[in-house]
């Protein structure tokens, strides 16, 4: 299927009321055309994998046209080049949030980009930085406990981010990693308890530190983690 019959596709799928529940959610809708994700899980499910459709998809500029792309493109075939491409396209938190999810963590350059990108100023790609850290730790199974110490600093240096958007994939970098293994879940309660420093931290950082302590600490958790190790 081409590019342009997927579009018919889409166009099909749209359902009244979606883009005011997208808008609600803080979802740019500017170029979107009203169709739900489990409708585009479903499409992509039937297209299967298909690297030069994703690419042709991206180009359309059209919001679920874009998340479609990150669900049938071929993560073998995503470089550096190609990462940094999209993210350089990216508007909204859940295009960013959609793409990392379904294809940037399985990229090659994915423990690179995550750490770089977490460093940049712009919105997006910074928050996709924290969100690539957080699929990481909930996807790839090979990786050691020790390939995610590089994160911590990064955790710790946006914290206190004032951008929601942003501040958001950072906690979630922090509570991912920190429900991977009985030792990250150490590490990761050792930088939430020092997020809570009352006198060098701010209170947005304060504020992420004891939500994610409260979670890292909770039953549920430590209960997967006593299951996992034993």
């Amino acid at each position: 299927m081409d590019a342009d019959a997927v579009m018919e596709r889409l166009h099909a799928l749209v359902e009244p009321g979606t883009i005011p529940s997208m808008a609600h959610l803080g979802i740019n809708t500017e170029h979107a055309l009203g169709v739900r994700v489990p409708r585009l899980r479903e499409l992509a499910r039937e297209l299967g994998t298909d690297h030069e459709l994703a690419v042709a998809l991206w180009e359309t500029g059209i919001h679920e046209a874009r998340i479609l792309a990150s669900m049938v493109a071929d993560p073998a075939r995503v470089d550096g080049e190609r990462m940094e491409a999209w993210a350089a396209d990216f508007n909204s938190w859940d295009l960013v949030d959609q793409c990392c999810a379904n294809l940037f963590w399985k990229a090659a350059p994915a423990w690179d980009k995550a750490l770089a990108w977490s460093a940049r100023d712009e919105d997006y790609p910074k928050r996709a930085g924290f969100v690539l850290m957080a699929t990481l730790a909930l996807h790839d199974d090979e990786a050691g406990d020790d390939a995610f110490e590089a994160f911590f600093p990064a955790i710790e240096r946006d914290a206190g981010e004032h951008r929601d958007r942003v501040r958001k994939g950072v906690s979630w970098a922090l509570r991912q990693i920190g429900k991977r293994s009985p030792g990250l879940n150490a590490r990761a309660l050792e930088v939430a308890q020092g997020l809570q420093d009352p006198v060098n931290q701010s209170k947005e950082a304060h504020r992420l530190g004891h939500e994610a302590e409260v979670e890292l600490r909770s039953e549920l958790v430590q209960g997967r983690l006593r299951g996992a190790s034993s």
